[in-house]
């Protein structure tokens, strides 16, 4: 495994495209909404990105992806494809940004509810987002990959639900998906240890029902097999000498 380590210059433009991907973020909130489609919201994202960013829109085109975010509903674990569907009160969904600014990648997503959640729905996605949260509060040098997947799979499975796990984070620089894989569950002491200029995500894809999860013919969306609701949060993290700085943190997170 080749762990690419960033120099402070590298940071600081890793920090640039944290703080972009964020942004896309806090700025597509409001149009998400009952009656809009999922690809009305990529075509939003798009021209921000492009026009105000003045950034690339990473999905676009990788590895043959059609558009330039990924959204996932209800029971779409990851890498769903925007399109004609319109959303309706009560959905949950997912928003998957990754932008490239001056060669560097900025990796973050986000669960949005259309309208009032389900009380089953809000619980799913609050226990998600508190697991990632638990994830990232745990790295600093030294700390191993074990130990944070088996923290987030404790914590996922304590409240009674299911960690996806065939899709996983990833090492991200100036390449979208590098080394190491980042599993949201394991065994703790084993993988690798952390080193300060390390970045990664940290995106568990929890589940309502079983775990197991299975590809469409479109060959890029993720669903549960047993249509289950699933969640999923995302952050782009480094490793600092002391600790972390999540570089998609968003102003309303504490890390």
């Amino acid at each position: 495994m080749s762990i690419i380590i960033k120099s402070p210059q590298e940071i600081e433009s890793m920090r640039i495209a944290g703080r972009l991907a964020s942004e896309v973020l806090l700025m597509i909130g409001e149009h998400v909404t009952a009656g809009v489609t999922t690809n009305e919201l990529d075509n939003i994202c798009h021209d921000y990105i492009i026009n105000t960013q003045k950034a690339i829109p990473a999905p676009l085109n990788y590895r043959g992806f059609p558009k330039s975010i990924c959204t996932s509903t209800n029971h779409q674990v990851c890498h769903g494809i925007p399109g004609h569907r319109r959303l309706k009160n009560g959905d949950i969904l997912n928003i998957d940004i990754t932008v490239i600014k001056d060669g560097f990648h900025g990796d973050s997503s986000m669960m949005f509810c259309v309208g009032k959640p389900s009380v089953k729905a809000k619980r799913l996605i609050d226990t998600t987002y508190q697991a990632m949260k638990i994830g990232i509060d745990m790295v600093q040098p030294g700390v191993r990959l074990g130990d944070l997947g088996h923290a987030i799979q404790r914590f996922s499975e304590r409240h009674h639900y299911t960690v996806v796990r065939e899709y996983c984070g990833h090492g991200i620089g100036r390449i979208f998906h590098e080394d190491p894989q980042v599993l949201h569950y394991g065994t703790p002491g084993m993988g690798m240890a952390l080193v300060p200029g390390m970045t990664f995500t940290i995106e568990p894809m929890v589940n309502a029902g079983k775990r197991h999860v299975k590809l469409l013919p479109d060959q890029w969306t993720v669903v549960t097999k047993d249509h289950s609701l699933s969640a999923q949060w995302e952050h782009t993290v480094l490793v600092t000498e002391h600790g972390h700085e999540v570089l998609t943190r968003r102003p309303d997170e504490e890390f």
